[in-house]
């Protein structure tokens, strides 16, 4: 029985859960909008998220499939299932293709989404076999999969996207991206990721700085446009202090040498957990 459920454990582990944090961008659409009293929507919403689980899950284990070798070397990716050989190959992809066939039922003949995520994956494969190794475009294919979750939860759901919300989106994934490389930099293992040659302390800080303002700047004006103002009032304006807290905190916790798994790394900060909190009690506040 304990060899079933350490199994089952091992399994789970290779899904990755926690990096379904990510696939939150697809609620982004939903939440600003404010279109969460349709159940429809709600529902085909919910399903475009679990089709992103679902996917997002298979990537992780086809990269670990294809990488189990030179893992198997490395000081931290050694404890990986496929890695240390707790899961066969075999079994792996079985699980896999599981994981495809049942984020296309999610999809639900859904053509814009089924796009979104065929992308996604092309994207990402592309990126952990060869296109890691090539400077911004690393970054930029990193943050792509987060522009790919917002549009899910928009264009792929029939909720108009706002421009504002959009940029903020690519400024803001493109701004994680970056401190991925920055944290990464201070890792005894860094030297094993060759793209980190290609990116000098200095030119890193930079482009977060450029990231960061931009963000900045996006959202500010996504808060005071007038459809944020017709759907939320002033509400939004009052978030702003809050994003930017979130920001600068988040950015010196990367200079503490987090930020390499930006799921964990968010809920791993008190600050920043409560600072989330803040900004959706001014979000839901009905009075501001």
């Amino acid at each position: 029985m304990s060899s079933l459920s350490s199994s089952l454990l091992a399994l789970l582990r290779l899904m990755r859960p926690h990096q379904w944090l990510k696939n939150a961008f697809v609620f982004a659409g939903l939440v600003f909008s404010q279109n969460w009293q349709d159940g429809a929507l709600d529902l085909r919403v919910v399903h475009a998220f679990a089709a992103f689980c679902c996917f997002s899950s298979m990537v992780y284990i086809i990269n670990d499939w294809h990488d189990r070798a030179s893992d198997a070397l490395h000081p931290t990716k050694r404890k990986r299932p496929l890695a240390s050989g707790a899961i066969a190959a075999p079994l792996a992809l079985l699980l896999a293709a599981a994981l495809l066939a049942a984020g296309v039922l999610l999809a639900d003949g859904n053509r814009v989404l089924l796009l979104l995520l065929g992308a996604y994956v092309a994207l990402n494969l592309a990126y952990s076999w060869r296109l890691k190794q090539v400077p911004v475009v690393d970054v930029s294919i990193i943050a792509s999969g987060f522009m790919f979750r917002l549009l899910a939860g928009t264009l792929a759901v029939g909720i108009p996207p706002s421009r504002w919300l959009l940029l903020t989106g690519i400024f803001l994934t493109l701004f994680l991206g970056f401190c991925k490389r920055k944290a990464e930099s201070f890792q005894e293992e860094a030297s094993q990721r060759a793209v980190l040659a290609h990116y000098p302390a200095a030119l890193l800080d930079t482009f977060i700085a450029a990231t960061m303002t931009a963000t900045l700047t996006t959202y500010s004006l996504f808060a005071t446009s007038p459809e944020a103002q017709l759907q939320h009032g002033e509400r939004l304006l009052y978030t702003v202090p809050v994003v930017i807290f979130c920001m600068l905190r988040y950015t010196y916790q990367v200079h503490r040498g987090r930020g390499e798994d930006v799921a964990r790394d968010l809920l791993r900060d008190p600050w920043i957990l409560a600072a989330g909190l803040t900004w959706l009690a001014i979000f839901l506040s009905r009075r501001l």
